[in-house]
This record gives structure tokens, C-alpha cells and sequence, in this order.
């Protein structure tokens, strides 16, 4: 299933949370910079790479001190500049792969793509990814699109309905 909520990534009750990335795993969006902060000095330890990653990956890590036991990085390109429609798609349908690979059940996520890609360019592009992935695989069951913008709750929800 998958459900728009509110609220924000830091304090999601998922097993993990997706965190929108460059290619070394720095934060690409800056509205998310709560997550990181809530995450602590122990998380980013635990996101060192040792080489950059193509956008188009994904990446699982600890934590830190998070609610979630996991991070699942959606590495989206270099900097915001450069995040593209087909990046995201590409980032996503891998998130949701390591998702299986690790048995993660429920994911937490947020317009990811945000913000060189609208709300409404999120939703369209990341919500059939998820459906087909949720056909297909065991894991995850459940996928939580967290949004603390109640008009974003909305674009994703309308969104949904349109199945």
C-alpha cells in the first residue's frame, strides 16, 4: 500500500527512509537538512563513500540515530542543478530494489526529485515506479510519501487517485 502523509522523514515509523542524494551521498535537498540534523555525527560516518556513485543508484546505510534502522540514498546527480525526470525514475526504481534486497518492509519517502522537480513532477514520476515495483516484489509493502506541505499532500494524494 501506499499512503501520503504528513509529518516529516526524521520521526517516520519505517524500517527505512529515503534520503534524496548527490554522488557522494551529500544532501540534495535542502529542505531535508532536519533529517540529516536528526540523524547526527554517527550517520555521517556511516554514508562515507570511498568513490562517487552514478545518479541513478541507490545506496543503503545505517541510520544513525534515526527512527528508521536504514537510509536508502536515491543518488539523483552531482548537485540539484543537474537532477533530471529520468535520474529520479532511474534512482527510485533503485531504492525500491535494494528495498527488496534487504527485506525492508515499510519505506519512508518525499517528493523525491524535490527541488529541481515540482511536487506535481514528483508525483508523476515517482508514484507509477513505485506501483509497478509493489506488483512485482515482496518488499516493500508498504511505502509512506511523507510531506510536511499540506498543499504537497494534496498534489501527491490526487496524484494516487489517479492510479
Amino acid at each position: 500500500m501506499i499512503f501520503v502523509v504528513g509529518g516529516d522523514l526524521a520521526s517516520a515509523a519505517a524500517d527505512a527512509v529515503v534520503r534524496p542524494a548527490t554522488t557522494t551521498l551529500d544532501l540534495i535537498d535542502p529542505a531535508l537538512r532536519t533529517l540529516d540534523a536528526a540523524a547526527g555525527p554517527r550517520f555521517a560516518e556511516q554514508r562515507r563513500l570511498r568513490q562517487q556513485l552514478a545518479p541513478g543508484a541507490a545506496v543503503v546505510t545505517g541510520a544513525g540515530d534515526l527512527a528508521a534502522e536504514f537510509v536508502v540514498h536515491a543518488v539523483l546527480g552531482m548537485s540539484a542543478e543537474t537532477v533530471t525526470p529520468d535520474a529520479v525514475s532511474k534512482a527510485v526504481a533503485a531504492a525500491l530494489w535494494q528495498c527488496t534486497q534487504w527485506h525492508i518492509t515499510t519505506l519512508a519517502c518525499p517528493a523525491v526529485g524535490a527541488p529541481a522537480l515540482t511536487t506535481a513532477e514528483s508525483a508523476a514520476v515517482i508514484l507509477p515506479i513505485i506501483r509497478e515495483h509493489m506488483r512485482n516484489a515482496d518488499h516493500p509493502t508498504t511505502v509512506l510519501v511523507i510531506l510536511s506541505d499540506p498543499q504537497d499532500q494534496e498534489t501527491f494524494t490526487a496524484r494516487l487517485g489517479q492510479g
